[in-house]
C-alpha cells in the first residue's frame, strides 16, 4: 500500500469558495476518485498560509493516476477547481507537490516489534 501526500497552494481570496466546492464533492467525482483506488483521502488547509495539504491511500498510485488523468469527470472537476489554485502549471490532481513520508507511527512500531507480532498501541 502506498501513502501518498501533497500540497497545493490555494489562492486566499477563494479559500471561502475552495471549501464550499467540496461541501460536498459532486458524487460522480467522489465514485470516480473511489474507483480508481484511492482511500483514506483528506484534504486539510493551514488558512494562514493558504496551504492545502491531501492524504490518501492507494495500492498503485501511478495506476490511480492514470485512471483519473482518463476521466472525463476527473477533467470537469480538475478544470472547475484550477482557477482555485496560485502557482499552478497543470491539472490540480496531477501538478500538485508531491510531500516525502519522513516517519510513520505504524511502520516503526512493526518495525521495532518481534517478528510476527503487532505491538497493541497501533490497533485502535
Amino acid at each position: 500500500m502506498a501513502r501518498v501526500a501533497f500540497s497545493l497552494t490555494v489562492r486566499p481570496e477563494l479559500i471561502d469558495e475552495y471549501i464550499a466546492r467540496h461541501s460536498p464533492v459532486w458524487p460522480e467525482m467522489l465514485a470516480e476518485i473511489a474507483a480508481a483506488g484511492r482511500r483514506n483521502y483528506s484534504l486539510f488547509l493551514d488558512r494562514s498560509t493558504a496551504t492545502l495539504f491531501g492524504y490518501y491511500e492507494t495500492d498503485d498510485d501511478a495506476a490511480a493516476q492514470a485512471y483519473l488523468a482518463s476521466s472525463e469527470v476527473a477533467a470537469r472537476w480538475e478544470a472547475s477547481m484550477t482557477p482555485f489554485f496560485a502557482d499552478l502549471d497543470g491539472r490540480p490532481d496531477q501538478a500538485a507537490t508531491p510531500l516525502t513520508e519522513v516517519f510513520n507511527l505504524h511502520d516503526q512500531l512493526t518495525a521495532a516489534s518481534p517478528a510476527g507480532t503487532e505491538n497493541e498501541s497501533t490497533e485502535s
